[in-house]
């Protein structure tokens, strides 16, 4: 493991390797965590990055997911209920809809906006326990890219329009076949939302993402690249493999 500022790296040879070893640290962490109170509240990102991360956790038979509340941390704007590229379907699909959790609570791209960010807010009063993320090939943090992004936020969820790398890289992924089908606006919880999760796991496996992932290490600490806020959380872990590694790999290796 090396460090960077508060923020630990975690690096793996392959982006399987990657998946079970944090989904085991975050299984861990949540039998922990619930040695001290009696629920938790979850956030979860919706990304391909995500996939092996969340097939291993959603496996672990010795989480009492019945005491787990779970959220998810944006969502497009716009899409029919039923589109495979709703981050809701996704998180259903791979997780939210395989083990037995106390509650799930979806964010609806299809509400009015602003009274759905209120909503969301008022679940989320609560507190996070828990955030588990990726970053995006513009180092965004949940859909906070690089020209929305607020470290001083006053919303906990916002209405935001998405940069062109980020749109792009939906379609990078295999989420959309092309660029304009890619929605134009979405729903996210905001970087002090993010923040305010009392653990934070990030995943970030795969070639396309090696430059975001050298810039969050590498870069000053600013909105210009969003991610690079994890490094000043105080309980923040980022896991990346060999291929997200390769433009930081000769720098990581000189740390103690």
């Amino acid at each position: 493991m090396k460090q960077i500022d508060n923020l630990h790296i975690h690096l793996y040879d392959t982006r399987r390797e990657m998946g079970a070893a944090a989904a085991a640290m975050a299984g861990d962490c949540i039998r922990r965590m619930l040695q001290e109170q009696d629920e938790l509240n979850i956030v979860f990102a919706a990304a391909p990055s995500q996939q092996e991360f969340l097939e291993a956790l959603s496996a672990d038979p010795n989480i009492p997911w019945e005491r787990i509340h779970a959220f998810h941390m944006d969502e497009y704007i716009g899409l029919p209920a039923d589109a495979p590229q709703g981050f809701g379907n996704f998180l259903k699909e791979r997780i939210f809809g395989k083990v037995p959790f106390a509650s799930v609570h979806y964010l609806n791209g299809l509400s009015d906006p602003q009274a759905e960010c209120a909503r969301y807010t008022a679940l989320l009063e609560a507190g996070t326990d828990i955030v588990f993320m990726g970053i995006g090939e513009n180092t965004h943090i949940a859909f906070n890219d690089p020209h929305v992004a607020n470290f001083a936020d006053p919303a906990m969820v916002k209405v935001v329009d998405l940069d062109y790398a980020c749109r792009q890289q939906q379609v990078n992924d295999g989420c959309f076949e092309t660029f304009a089908q890619v929605p134009t606006h979405a729903l996210t919880l905001t970087v002090p939302a993010l923040m305010r999760g009392r653990q934070v796991f990030c995943m970030v496996p795969g070639p396309t993402k090696a430059a975001a992932v050298r810039h969050t290490l590498f870069d000053e600490i600013s909105e210009k690249y969003p991610s690079t806020i994890l490094r000043q959380h105080p309980q923040a872990a980022l896991f990346i493999d060999a291929a997200s590694a390769a433009q930081s790999f000769e720098k990581l290796s000189a740390l103690a």
